[in-house]
Parts: structure tokens; sequence; C-alpha cells
């Protein structure tokens, strides 16, 4: 075997035929044979080493498409096992004389014999494997069990990376609606059209999952119109009896039915979108994610597909089951290890007993096992997510957990604004003043903002304000925004202005020109006829209850 690289080596391959599409075990294979002389030799020169790397990798991303096409026939081979071996039991119920089914004609009985392979003489006893139904029970009492009792779904498939989100509802605040647009905004759009974000709503409260998810369709509208965003929820008949499992690990029974229902909904979202991508990524609700981390995750899982390595799991952030990524192909072994042991421990105890399972041996000591399962559970720095919650969806428990290795994540983005003199009644916290953040020297962080409440930015000279921009909330408190709030201005020469035009003013002559919207962001430019402004002020309408931060503040004049 030789293999041809350089300038001469690329022209010689685009001129060598492929070999047509064949068939093996009924799925569709691609087949290309190339003949090259072994006495022909090109030295590698640098650009033609970037493309014989990109081949490398395109190889590997071919190589795990069709290991996933493979599965999906295995799974369509194993629907027609399925049909065979009941089409064999109503072959053996007629030949019985069964009262439960019609007679057959021999033609029919002969179709069904060769169907099902089942020959005269030989025993009609069916082996049953184990399914599904061995663990739960309790599901084939609805035929409707395993299917979303809610979808919201265009139908995206083919592609590489599906994210699952499995998301609560909190008792003290959501962080769902900021992680989706951190996750979007830290994608290109070449990344999002290779991407499917699946959202889990995991309650059975249908008035719940349909408020959830008309926000995320009204915030996101052409984000699922596209197809990058599906939602979906599971029937109640899903879960066994809550009130009624077994007691382990010496856990109280609150938190037995929270890990267990966990375990749950991790198996019913894998299912899901297993069939969807060529790699899955275990995300949760409240997390950050860095730049372009489809591609970084895509581009090393493909690495360590063409260098050979057994890998099981990708591991790209530190804590819990966040950034765990893994071959749609091998989600199975998962579902099938949560589903026999759900009641038992864990989810990420169960990912670990999964590999040690996998790859320890019994004759060997915990360093040598810790050194084979580093080969199937694969760590990358750094790591591509953090997480920004503080409440967890285990009713009082509190988890400041950091991922140290993501660096450092940006509170506010400072600005140089015009001189100007700033105020508000709203009391800040601690440092984080507002004449601070005007100065881009950190945010501004006040306490509970009643109605009434303004934020004041006085112009040392009036000017010709060309943009605005108010960005509430930051990435470690997603959820501290301005709601209900209006931006206004007040014009040098109001009372001129408004004998010319019409505009919405308040009584005490500011203009409103906008406000802020459901991801707590106010953007925007003032008419330029409304001339030089003195004044402008943030004036909040209504009650909030988390504190406020302006994480960026950006006033542009001409």
């Amino acid at each position: 075997m030789c293999i041809l690289t350089g300038a001469g080596g690329e022209a010689m391959l685009r001129s060598l035929p492929f070999a047509p599409l064949r068939r093996r075990s009924g799925l569709l294979c691609l087949v290309i044979v190339v003949f090259v002389p072994c006495s022909v030799l090109v030295l590698i020169s640098a650009p033609d080493l970037s493309q014989e790397q990109t081949l490398v990798q395109r190889l590997a991303e071919l190589q795990a498409k069709l290991q996933h096409l493979d599965s999906m026939h295995q799974a369509r081979q194993e629907e027609v096992h399925i049909l065979s071996q009941h089409l064999g039991m109503l072959l053996t119920a007629d030949g019985n004389n069964s009262s439960l089914y019609l007679p057959l004609s021999p033609e029919v009985k002969v179709l069904l014999q060769n169907l099902t392979g089942l020959q005269r003489g030989e025993s009609s006893q069916l082996l049953h494997l184990p399914s599904i139904y061995h663990f739960l029970p309790h599901l084939l009492e609805n035929p409707s069990s395993l299917r979303p009792a809610y979808c919201l779904s265009r139908g995206r498939t083919g592609i590489s990376v599906v994210l699952g989100i499995p998301t609560v509802k909190r008792e003290v605040q959501s962080y769902l609606l900021a992680t989706l647009q951190n996750l979007i905004d830290s994608m290109t759009e070449q990344e999002a059209a290779d991407s499917l974000i699946v959202v889990f709503i995991a309650e059975v409260d249908q008035e719940y999952v349909l408020q959830v998810a008309r926000q995320i369709e009204a915030q996101f509208s052409e984000r699922v119109e596209s197809g990058l965003i599906e939602v979906i929820s599971p029937p109640a008949s899903f879960y066994p009896d809550m009130e009624n499992l077994r007691e382990t690990l010496g856990d109280p029974p609150e938190r037995v039915r929270w890990r267990t229902k966990q375990n749950l909904d991790f198996a019913f979202l894998m299912m899901y979108s297993q069939p969807k991508a060529t790699f899955y990524v275990q995300l949760e609700d409240d997390i950050l994610a860095k730049k372009n981390f489809i591609s970084t995750m895509k581009n090393y899982a493909l690495q360590k597909i063409s260098e050979k390595s057994p890998w099981f799991v990708l591991e790209f952030c530190q804590l819990g089951f966040i950034g765990k990524m893994f071959k749609c192909v091998e989600l199975p072994w998962l579902v099938q290890f949560f589903l026999m042991f759900y009641n038992d421990k864990p989810v990420d105890w169960l990912l670990d007993h999964l590999i040690h399972t996998k790859i320890c041996s019994l004759d060997k000591d915990s360093k040598h096992c810790k050194k084979a399962k580093s080969e199937l559970w694969i760590h990358y720095k750094p790591s591509l997510f953090q997480h920004i919650g503080t409440h967890s969806s285990l009713k009082g428990k509190v988890q400041k957990l950091k991922d140290k290795q993501f660096g450092k994540v940006a509170l506010y983005f400072p600005h140089k604004n015009p001189a100007a003199t700033v105020e508000s009644a709203i009391k800040h916290y601690k440092q984080y003043s507002l004449t601070r953040a005007y100065l881009g020297e950190t945010f501004f962080w006040g306490l509970l903002p009643q109605p009434g409440d303004h934020l004041v930015f006085r112009f040392t000279t009036p000017l010709l304000i060309k943009h605005y921009l108010f960005r509430s909330g930051n990435a470690e408190h997603p959820s501290d925004r301005f709601y209900n709030t209006s931006v206004e201005v007040l014009p040098e020469s109001s009372h001129a202005i408004f004998g010319k035009f019409d505009y919405n003013a308040t009584s005490d002559g500011f203009v409103i020109i906008g406000k802020f919207d459901a991801m707590g962001v106010a953007e925007g430019t003032v008419d330029p006829q409304l001339g030089p402004i003195s004044v402008l002020r943030l004036n909040v309408h209504s009650d909030s209850d988390n504190w406020a931060i302006l994480s960026e503040i950006n006033i542009s004049s001409s």
C-alpha cells in the first residue's frame, strides 16, 4: 500500500474512478478503490500536510456517519426480526388449531414459513431478549408511555451534534432561556446548521410544559422554525410510582426520588435524540459555553476516531454530567444501564460504573484501572462549559460548583461613554455602583428595583445620541435583569419638539424611545429630530423578584 501526497498526488487522486455503490447485508456502502503505483512518491509540503489532515478528518467523519447509519439499519433489522417472530407465532397458532386465529390458506402458510424461517419439525419456542419492559413493567399499561407527551419539532436529522438539555421547574429561578441564548450566540451559522438542541421539559404538568414551550418559541422563533431547537416532554405514564421506590444508599426519600427521576429523564432524552445525529452531548439548563464549542468538540471527536482511539465518553467539562459527549450509536449502552439501576445510584455514578465494568480487571489494582478507564473516558482541556446556576433542582440544595479549567468569565463589558452625572434611588450592592459601571470599571448591581425607580444619566453637554445599548444580567447571575423597564430621553428643546412632532411622552416631558426585552436587553437609536439630548433615564414600572445588574452601558453620540 502506498500513500500519495502533495500537489501531484492530489491531481492523480482526482483522476481516479470510484467504484459504484454496493450493498452489504442490506446496508448501502460506498466502496472506493484506488490503485497507486508504489514507485510514485511526492514530498509533503506544509500546505499539502494541511490538506492531508483535512482529508483524514473527513474520512473520520465519514466513518462515524457510516457507523451511525449501520446502527439505524440494525434497528430496522430488529423491527423486522420482531415482526418475523410474531408471524411465526401466528403460523404456530394456526397449526395448533387455536381459536384465536382464522384458518390460513396453504399459500399463506408457505409465505409465513419463508419469512420466519420456521420449518416443519422445528421448535416454535422463542427466546426473548431483555427489554425496557423488564425494568419498567408499568410501561406495558399504556401504549403511549414511550411517546413524548409534547413535541415541538421540525424533524431535523442527519446532523453531526445533538445537544440534550433537560430542564425542570425550579422554585427560585430558571436559567433556561439565558442558557439557550448563550449556546446560540456561541455558535457560528455553519455550526448551527449542523447541530440540534433538544430541550427536554421533564415535567408532566402540561400547563407548565406549554408555558415554557411558548417562551422558547417566542424568544427563539427563527431558531425553532429552522429546526435548530426542539422541545419535548415525557408522558406521566413513563415514570413508575415515585412514592414507592426502594430507599438506597441511605438517602432520604426525597433525594431518592430526585436522582431516580433524573436517571429516567436522561434515558428518555437519550432515546429520543439517538437517531438524529452522529454525536450526543449532555448539557444542563444553567451553563455557559465558549465560542465555537460545536466545532471544537466535533473536531476533537473526529481526531480521536482517526487515531483509532476506543473512547466511550469525551469530557468537555469536569462537573457532573455537563459536557459529556458520546457516539449516538453507543447511547443504548447508557440507556440500558440507566434503566437497570435507575433506583440504585445517581446518574454520574452509573456512568463511572459502566466504564469500570467495561475496562477494569478484578485482578489488577486501582492504579491500573484508572489508567485503563482514561482510554475510554478522555478529558479535554480547557473546559468548554461552565456551570452558572446556584439553586439545584433538588429542593433546598445550593451548589456553587465552578469548573476551574473554564477560565475567567466576562461579567461586564466596558465602554467609553459621554461625560455625565449619574444617579439612582436603587441602592447598589458593595462596590457595584452605577457611577463605576458607567465608567466601565465594573457592573451595576442594584437591590430589588421597585416601580418608579429611575437610573438617570445627565449629560454634561447635551448631545445627539446615535445609538444606545443597555444589557442587564451577567454570566454568573443571568436572571438579575431589568424587566418592564423603559428607556426615556429628555430633549434639550422639548417644548419646541413636541409642537412639531407627535411622540409618546411622559407627564414630565421625557420621550419613550425603547424598553428592555425578555432577555434583559434594551438597544436602539434616537430619532435625530429630537435634537440634542440632555438626560437619558431608565424607568422601572413593576416590582422585581431579583436584584438587577447592568453589565453593559454603551451610549454613542454622533
